[in-house]
C-alpha cells in the first residue's frame, strides 16, 4: 500500500510527525507538506504564482516534501506529477485542534483529505479535540487503529470515501468508543476584533468560531463532548437536492 500522508499545521507540526510515526509498517509512505501553518485555507489552489518544493533536511522531517503552499496545493501537486504514482490512501493531520461542524468547509485538514477524493482516492482526515497536542501519541495510535478498521471493513479498490476523524485528548483514546456522526452546526462567529497598526492603521483579525448549536446525539459535537471518538463521513456535492423542486417551480417560465 502506498500512502500519501499532508496536513494544514505545516510540515514541523508535531501532529504530522506523529501520524507518520504510526502509520509505519502500513505501507510505503510520502509526506508532502506546507512550508508553513495554513490552517483556515479550506480547498484553496494557488493559482497567482508557481509553486516550489524542497525535500526537508534533519530532524523528524528528513525526506519530507514541503510545498510553499496550501494543503490542496501539496496534495494536488502531489496527484498530479511530483509522486509519478498514484497512492492508495490519502491521510492528513493530525490538526491541532478539532474540525468539527462548520469548521470542516474552513479546515485545511480537511481540505488535504477532500483533494485526494476529488482524484478518486480514499482519504481520512485527522484532528484532536483540544489544542495544545495533549496526548498526541494516544491519538496518532487511535489514528492507525482507525485505518486498520476502516481498511479491513473498506477494502482499496472500490469507490472512494472520505472521513474526518475527531479525537479527545485523552491517554485512553485509543480505548474509547468510535461512533459514526453527522456534522453538527455552530453560531455565527464572534464579532472582528479591532485593532490599530504601528502605522494608526485600523486592522482586523477574524473573531472567535461560534459556540456549537446543533450538537444533539449522533453529532461530532455530542460524540466528542461524551469521550467518544466521532467519525463522520463526508460528500463533496453540496447541492440541496430537496430544495430543486421548489426553486424549479418558483423560477418556472423566467427563462428556464
Amino acid at each position: 500500500m502506498r500512502i500519501l500522508i499532508a496536513n494544514d499545521d505545516g510540515y514541523l507540526a508535531p501532529g504530522l510527525a506523529a501520524l507518520v510515526r504510526a502509520c509505519a509498517g502500513l505501507g510505503s509512505i510520502d509526506v508532502i507538506a506546507p512550508e508553513q501553518n495554513a490552517s483556515g485555507t479550506s480547498n484553496s489552489l494557488t493559482l497567482t504564482r508557481p509553486l516550489s518544493v524542497f525535500q526537508a533536511r534533519g530532524g523528524h522531517a528528513e525526506g519530507y516534501r514541503v510545498v510553499n503552499g496550501t494543503p490542496s496545493d501539496c496534495v494536488h501537486v502531489a496527484l498530479t506529477g511530483l509522486l509519478g504514482y498514484r497512492p492508495d490512501l490519502v491521510l492528513s493531520g493530525i490538526n491541532n485542534g478539532a474540525n468539527m461542524g462548520d469548521d470542516t468547509l474552513y479546515s485545511g485538514t480537511v481540505a488535504a483529505a477532500m483533494e485526494g477524493f476529488l482524484f478518486g482516492v480514499p482519504a481520512i482526515a485527522f484532528s484532536q479535540a483540544e489544542k495544545g497536542w495533549g496526548d498526541l501519541e494516544a491519538a496518532a495510535a487511535t489514528a492507525r487503529a482507525v485505518v486498520e478498521q476502516v481498511l479491513a471493513s473498506a477494502p482499496l479498490g472500490g469507490a472512494p470515501w472520505l472521513l474526518n476523524v475527531n479525537i479527545p485528548n485523552r491517554a485512553d483514546a485509543a480505548t474509547l468508543p468510535r461512533r459514526i456522526t453527522r456534522l453538527g452546526r455552530r453560531h455565527a462567529s464572534e464579532p472582528v476584533i479591532r485593532q490599530t497598526s504601528p502605522r494608526g492603521e485600523t486592522i482586523y483579525w477574524i473573531g472567535p468560531a461560534g459556540d456549537a448549536r446543533e450538537a444533539g446525539e449522533g453529532t461530532d459535537f455530542h460524540a466528542i463532548a461524551h469521550s467518544c471518538v466521532s467519525i463522520t463521513p463526508l460528500q463533496v456535492d453540496l447541492t440541496d437536492h430537496a430544495a430543486s423542486p421548489a426553486w424549479a417551480a418558483r423560477l418556472a417560465g423566467r427563462g428556464a
